[in-house]
This record gives structure tokens, sequence and C-alpha cells, in this order.
């Protein structure tokens, strides 16, 4: 257990989310023979005893680092002066958290009460003390740590597209109130461009294709996986891979990191005749459309965050006048696109709104294509090389593109403001 609990404490560092010590490292407890802590913390007893009350084996406890703590207070101390609830509109937190509950109380009966309802939940005790430490995450694990550190990275990804969305939206609308704008200053600093920097010789470092053999194939996408991971250009197991090779598509199993993949790749049959395909990934469907379509052999689909921000961007007035503007995600009529990447609407699975239906035919004129609130998916003709730089140089051109919509909305008014 104690290795276990070291693991997801530093994969919480090395997303960024968390520090190496001090109040922002992670807290992690395990339950194997005994109750075990991976550091000391005045948490620990409130902590203790919530094991007594829920049917769980493990519990993940993060006070974010900047800017994390900044946006998700932002929303929490909104949160507590309405519904109580933060409500993103990202496809992994509809479909896989459905709300983000706030409590501003850190006691047993409020968290259990908390979690009770939710696989996670934000905790924003406001006193001298508390507020100066930030808000805290907190998810609990039936199985392993492992869920607590997908869910606390699914709510730091959550918060922070949910944020920006409504930040652009605020200033688009004349809605945005001065704590906003400041706390929309304070992460600027934040912002590293994932297209600058090392991409261009990092990129080479891909293994290149085609492969020859299926030892070659789940080494590549392994490979690719990890890369992802380490750009940041997914969070926690959101996201998947897959390569064709001799009629069959290997592919990650569902709910898999993509930064550790060996033993969690599927050979699927392009023809469908065996079951191997049960564990894979919840858009194998989608994977072997592109496949049967398209020249393309490998598939890279990750969730680049001002990807997922723009893909949600709509002009105010004709988001109104939309008589899908409720449902956006599977009925959008528009034909849309970031500068000649293509946006599709399309929900995860097989049903009539599945993106097995609009993204593989975007995938006809385009390699890569952005599903609305669900990410890129870049392909390549033999290799992974191709799609991770094209993934990379999206998520860069969406960034820029968000901050100089910010730039010229707010020039804009301030060359209206009479004083």
């Amino acid at each position: 257990m104690d290795d276990l609990l070291k693991k997801y404490a530093d994969k919480l560092v090395h997303a960024g989310l968390a520090a190496e010590n001090g109040p922002n490292a992670p807290l992690i407890g395990g339950l194997d023979r005994a109750l075990t802590w991976n550091r000391q913390a005045p948490e620990i007893p409130v902590l203790t005893d919530i094991f007594q009350h829920l049917n769980i084996n493990s519990l993940v406890y993060v006070r974010p680092c900047p800017p994390h703590d900044r946006l998700i207070g932002f929303l929490a101390d909104r949160a507590l002066k309405t519904t109580g609830r933060i409500t993103p509109g990202d496809c992994e937190t509809r479909t896989f958290l459905h709300d983000l509950p706030v409590a501003d109380t850190f006691d047993t009966r409020t968290i259990v009460q908390l979690l009770s309802r939710r696989k996670t939940g934000i905790i924003r005790v406001r006193d001298r003390h508390e507020d100066s430490l930030g808000p805290a995450v907190i998810a609990p694990g039936t199985v392993s740590p492992e869920q607590g550190f997908v869910h606390i990275s699914s709510v730091c990804f959550a918060c922070f597209v949910k944020f920006f969305s409504d930040y652009l939206f605020a200033l688009k609308t004349g809605q945005a109130d001065p704590e906003m704008d400041a706390v929309f200053q304070q992460i600027l600093p934040f912002l590293k461009d994932p297209g600058s920097g090392p991409f261009h010789s990092d990129t080479p470092s891909l293994m290149p294709g085609p492969f020859p053999h299926e030892a070659g194939v789940i080494a590549a996408m392994s490979q690719a996986g990890k890369k992802v991971v380490t750009k940041r250009l997914v969070d926690s197991c959101f996201g998947n891979v897959s390569c064709c090779l001799n009629d069959i598509l290997y592919i990650s199993q569902t709910g898999a990191a993509l930064d550790e993949l060996e033993g969690c790749i599927d050979p699927v049959p392009l023809d469908g005749t065996t079951s191997a395909g049960i564990t894979a990934s919840s858009e194998l469907s989608a994977h072997m459309e592109i496949i049967a379509r398209t020249r393309y052999r490998t598939i890279l689909h990750g969730h680049p965050r001002f990807s997922v921000i723009l893909s949600m961007d709509c002009d105010p007035d004709r988001k109104a006048a939309c008589p899908f503007n409720t449902r956006c995600h599977t009925h959008c009529p528009e034909s849309r696109c970031i500068g000649n990447i293509p946006i599709v609407p399309g929900e995860v699975g097989t049903g009539p709104f599945g993106l097995c239906h609009t993204l593989p035919l975007a995938c006809d004129t385009s390699d890569t294509v952005i599903v609305y609130g669900h990410g890129i998916f870049a392909a390549g003709e033999t290799d992974f090389v191709q799609a991770f730089s094209h993934m990379a140089a999206v998520e860069s051109f969406c960034k820029r593109h968000y901050l100089e919509q910010v730039k010229q909305i707010t020039q804009r008014c301030k060359g209206n403001d009479p004083s």
C-alpha cells in the first residue's frame, strides 16, 4: 500500500496539481491491514473517521497548487452563494462526475454527505487559516488510490475549462466583473504554451512507422501515451490511442492510464470475430470507423484544455437563438471550425448521437478533429509522429486564439469607456 500511496502522490505532483512538500502536498490514506497515510497532516483525524462511514479503502485529499487553487476557489465561492455545486460543461464531467458539490465545513458528517452523493467534492472553508491554504479536493477509492487520483485530476481539469469558458462568455456578454478579471490576471503567468519549447526536438523521438509486428505497435502506442501525459495534453486517464496492423486494431483499454499502457492494450479484429473489444476504450467504434474509411492507421486522442474550451465557444446571440442550445454537445447544427480544424458534436459510445457517427466523417477531410467539449482526435498514416505534432500544434493555436480574443474584447471595451 505504501508504494501505491507514493505512486499516486507523485502523479499528482508531476501533473502540476500538487506540491512535493507543505500543505499543498497530496495527502493519501490507504486501508490494507491497517490504515496508513503517505505523510503527517492535521487533517488526518477527520479523514480517518470517514473510513468508518463509507465503504472505501482509500482517500485522496489535495489542496491544489496555483493556478488551480485560484480557479477552484473562485468557482467554489460562487457555487456556495447559489446551488452549492459547480457544473462544468466538458464531456468527462457530464459523463462521469455530473457536477462538483462544494462544502463550506471540514468535518466528518459534511464530507460523508458530500461523498455519498458524488465521486468527489470540494471543500472551501472560509476562515483566516483555511482561506490562506486554499480550497481542497477530496475523492475516495473503493479499489485503490487510483480512483481518487483520477477524480481529483478530473476536477482540476473541469474547473480550469469552466473558468476560462465562463470568462470568455462573460466578456462577450459584458458580464465580466472585477473579481473574475482579477482571477484571470492572476492565472496568466501560469499559462505555458504546450506548443513552444521542446516539441520539435521531442517529436522525432517517437518511433517511426510502419510497424512490422505487434511488439512494435505496442511499444509505439506506449511511447505515444507517455508523451501526451508528459506534455499535459491529457488529464488523468481520459484519452486513448490505437494502431491498426494486419486487420487488427490495437487500442487502449477503457480507463487505462496513457502513461501505463503496457498490459492495457486490446487487439480487436476489424471483422469483429472475437470479443476482445469488450474491455477496449468506449470510443472503439469511432476508431474502427476511422480506420475503415480512411488511409489512417494510428489515432491519438487527448483532452488539451484550450481545445476543449474553444470547442464550446459560441457567439452568445447565435446560441441564444439556437433551438439546440441546451444540447450543443449532441445536436449542434452549425459547421464549426478553429482555424481549419473541424469541430463536431458527439457523445461517448455508440448511441444515436455517438461521436462514431460524426468524427469519422470529419476525418475524411482532416487528420485532426475536435469533438465538442471532448478534445482532439489526431490521426497518422503510419505512426504517431504526425498525430502528436498536430495535437500539440492545435492546442497551441487554441490557446493563442483564446488569449487574442480576450485581448481584443478588453481593448474594445476600454476604447468604448468614456473615462
